[in-house]
């Protein structure tokens, strides 16, 4: 087959949409299929280039400017570029693709892809990552708004296959868009597991100063929707009984009301915040790291999985029943804490910090139960599963 891989989102850009449209692209070419990845442009990232096994080509995009939302990231547009258009109708013209894959149900490339797809007949994936949700009750509402007006009339032109990560992403599908099990696959997150497998080499403890006490990492962008708040809320308690206890921010920081509260609570010194770094160097920080507390606001996403993929005790914050499929027993192959609940992650670092065999004894359980279930191969194999289908009914239909 060949396959179209879209996604304003990918690497060297960090994120776990980013991540995961690369890796899926790779396990595609790895296969036998061929694979064109469609992208915005990116920092200095060359326009073209073949990676992996496959090309990646970067359109000329612009970037738009942070107003303070929910999902605020660097994010770019290509439609706002005179001739992309023409530049990716041509791209795909050139490739002659038997099917695409959408990442992102709300970027401006899904949407050019998705219409070029459409008048050409050819069958669609589309991977929704990211919620158009909010706790800000105006923002909420602009949300609903834009998904109703834009978003939903667009995919009910498009007529995609949807790929929904989890249950959260499956009650809004259906609430927002419609969706249902006739149009939709349930595919968790997939996880890079050979990216764990190679040797560390990166002392992140030394480079860092952090001595030889504790250390709680939380991996990924700071947003709203992932503010820190619970770890910094809990972390009074916790330096009383672990006072070497050092927390080590790492991913960009869009919202930074996690470092105001930690002034206001006297442990702005236990805190080390180092920014973005590179893919690669992400098993350094797990494995330097005795837990990983990221998705404490309600979620587990890739970061959380590679942590526990690592052999790291990780702490998440989604129900039981969150991946449908793929059984979760809290307290034995994950571990569990309400969203947003301070009190909850205090008693839970504790008890880890506490029991080292506890700590020790988890984290196996659970690197077991992500590579069963959330592996890039495991997860790639099902993909391209369903594009076989789809292609072969379409041949049928032509």
């Amino acid at each position: 087959m060949r396959i179209a891989v879209v996604n304003n989102f990918f690497p060297p850009r960090v994120g776990g949409s980013a991540h995961m449209s690369a890796s899926l692209a790779g396990e595609y070419a790895a296969a036998g299929h061929e694979v064109l990845a469609i992208t915005a442009a990116y920092g200095d990232a060359p326009a073209d280039e073949q990676r992996d096994g496959y090309r990646i080509v970067r359109l000329p995009a612009a970037k738009m400017p942070q107003l303070g939302l929910s999902i605020d990231f660097d994010l770019s547009f290509a439609s706002l570029k005179p001739g992309n258009w023409r530049r990716l109708r041509r791209l795909l013209d050139e490739f002659k693709p038997d099917a695409v894959h959408l990442h992102g149900q709300f970027f401006d490339l899904s949407w050019l892809a998705g219409f070029y797809a459409r008048r050409h007949k050819l069958p669609v994936l589309l991977t929704i990552h990211t919620l158009l949700i909010s706790d800000n009750k105006l923002y909420s509402r602009v949300f609903r708004m834009l998904d109703a007006v834009l978003v939903k009339p667009v995919l009910k032109y498009i007529r995609p296959r949807y790929v929904i990560l989890d249950k959260l992403g499956v009650d809004y599908c259906v609430e927002r868009y419609g969706t249902s099990d006739a149009n939709s696959e349930y595919f968790p997150i997939a996880v890079d597991t050979g990216n764990f497998a190679k040797p560390v080499t990166k002392d992140v403890r030394a480079e860092l100063e952090l001595g030889d006490g504790p250390v709680i990492v939380s991996l990924g962008h700071v947003i709203p929707l992932r503010n820190r708040l619970p770890l910094i809320e809990a972390l009074p308690a916790i330096l009383e009984r672990h006072p070497g206890v050092r927390v080590v921010i790492v991913g960009r920081v869009y919202h930074d009301a996690f470092l105001k509260r930690a002034e206001e609570l006297g442990v702005a010194e236990a805190l080390v915040v180092t920014g973005a770094v590179p893919k690669e160097d992400v098993p350094a920080y797990f494995a330097a790291a005795d837990i990983v507390t990221h998705d404490l606001n309600g979620g587990c996403g890739t970061a959380s999985l590679e942590a526990m993929l690592s052999g790291t005790a990780t702490i998440a914050s989604v129900t039981e029943d969150n991946y449908p499929g793929i059984e979760l027993r809290n307290g034995e192959n994950i571990l569990l804490v309400r969203p947003d609940d301070a009190q909850a992650v205090q008693e839970t670092v504790l008890s880890l910090l506490d029991d080292p065999e506890l700590r020790s004894r988890l984290a196996q359980r659970e690197s077991a139960m992500v590579q069963a279930n959330f592996g890039l191969d495991v997860v790639a194999e099902e993909h391209l599963r369903v594009f076989s289908k789809l292609v072969a009914d379409h041949d049928v239909l032509r």
